[in-house]
């Protein structure tokens, strides 16, 4: 199998991140008079992660993601309890191979489509083995 994807798994019984929060927006424009201080906590558990029980993190290998906010080397927040739609960013396996597409589901059957135009998209054959390990929630993109 071809691991393209690094998944580690969130542990149910993890203690909570707590972050400092600003206490106001920051612009991403026009510059503001600044806070010299942080009011509050943020919980990045409570704020990105809904079941922590089926939730996983993936680190993305390649670039057939771009145009969707996906780059090479971010993590991905993946929730397994969640049902697939036609749309939906998935982790799949797709004969024994790893992948992150958007998943297409018509009449014609089911397509893997990277949002990369450079990438065609995957048609699954009838007879393939594809398993959707999970539905992407959060990019965690670096800068």
């Amino acid at each position: 199998m071809s691991l393209a994807l690094d998944p580690r798994m969130i542990k149910a019984g993890a203690e909570p991140g707590r972050i400092p929060v600003a206490p106001v927006a920051v612009p991403a424009g026009y510059p503001s008079p600044s806070q010299d201080y942080f009011s509050a906590e943020l919980d990045l558990n409570e704020h990105l992660i809904k079941d922590k029980t089926s939730t996983f993190i993936v680190r993305v290998a390649g670039d057939s993601m771009e145009p969707a906010g996906i780059s090479d080397g971010d993590e991905l927040i993946v929730n397994r309890a969640l049902t697939p739609k036609h749309g939906s960013v998935v982790v799949a396996i797709l004969d024994d191979e790893l992948t992150i597409k958007r998943l297409h589901i018509s009449r014609a059957g089911i397509i893997l489509q990277s949002d990369n135009p450079d990438y065609p998209p995957i048609r699954v054959p009838e007879l393939s083995d594809l398993r959707i390990w999970g539905v992407v929630t959060w990019c965690l993109h670096h800068v």
